[in-house]
């Protein structure tokens, strides 16, 4: 399943995607514009909980550049 999220704060487009293994899910989040990816991968019960943390780590990835 995936899905776009509107623009953040600072006006960047984050793609959200979350495939499920079993008890596990991963989230995935994309820059729409630049295309990097950082993702989360944790229990199923929580997935808002693994989008935050996808999101934070992709702002943390693309503010070193």
């Amino acid at each position: 399943m995936s899905r776009g999220s509107p623009p953040s704060p600072d006006g960047r487009e984050i793609l959200i995607e979350f495939v499920r293994n079993g008890a596990w899910l991963k989230c995935s989040a994309v820059d729409a514009a630049t295309g990097r990816e950082a993702s989360a991968i944790g229990p199923a019960a929580d997935p808002a909980g693994l989008e935050r943390i996808a999101i934070a780590k992709l702002k943390r990835l693309l503010a070193q550049g």
